[in-house]
């Protein structure tokens, strides 16, 4: 059987996809993950000289990757942040401000204009059976407001007997 260099190409970058949905190690030089994994989607300050890399997968992905590294280039801390746990706990907390809950979340899937107290409602994809997405309201201020689950709109076919 002849391969041809067209499969090889293919094969290789499945297999560098395969790598860089696994989370790094922790230990792992900052170095070796953009190597790996790339450039990141965004990127956010945190204490003590240490940032938090976003590898965001949307507007339409569900995963969101938040990679922690130390003052000294190493990873410290990597987790999938679209899940309900951390929604939940976004929907816990008081007083956020829209650079947390990007340092929080990342980048949402979309944006709209309208929320509760003007300003935006941010909505983030994630992986579920129920077809939903988690969206939070941006105050013109910069305010976290209200946030929930609601139907994706994707996901919502028309009514009016329309393929």
């Amino acid at each position: 059987m002849r391969t041809t260099p067209r499969v090889l190409t293919l094969l290789a970058a499945l297999a560098l996809s395969a790598c860089a949905s696994a989370p790094p190690p922790a230990g792992e030089a900052k170095a070796g993950l953009l190597r790996s994994w790339g450039p990141p989607t965004g990127r956010y300050a945190l204490a003590d000289g240490a940032e938090r890399l976003e590898y965001a997968s949307g507007p339409y992905g569900r995963t969101t990757w938040m990679i922690d590294i130390d003052g000294a280039g190493r990873v410290t801390r990597a987790r999938q942040v679209l899940n309900e746990a951390e929604f939940l706990q976004v929907q816990s907390a008081t007083g956020l401000s829209r650079d947390e809950l990007l340092r929080w979340l990342g980048r949402p899937g979309e944006r709209h204009g309208g929320g509760r107290a003007g300003g935006e409602v941010w909505s983030w994809r994630y992986p579920t059976n129920d077809c939903l997405w988690f969206q939070v309201s941006v105050a013109d201020d910069g305010r976290v407001g209200s946030s929930g689950y609601f139907v994706d709109p994707r996901c919502d076919a028309p009514s009016d007997g329309r393929p």
